[in-house]
């Protein structure tokens, strides 16, 4: 199983670049490109915190893909 994301879509939408979204995150812009990438699955609490920054629902960013 793999976590999968619509990171990059949310992302576009807002206009926002990767750099822009780790500092509201206070992350490094290499952790988002790897969440978007799918090589890095962020903490329970990081992707409540990208959830609450795009007003929407966890599940709509990220699940489980079997």
């Amino acid at each position: 199983m793999s976590v999968e994301n619509k990171l990059k879509v949310y992302r576009a939408e807002k206009d926002i670049t990767q750099k822009e979204l780790a500092v509201k995150m206070d992350v490094s812009r290499q952790t988002i490109n790897a969440i978007e990438t799918g090589k890095y699955s962020p903490s329970l609490e990081l992707a409540l915190k990208i959830a609450e920054f795009f007003d929407t629902d966890l599940e709509n960013i990220f699940w489980y893909e079997n």
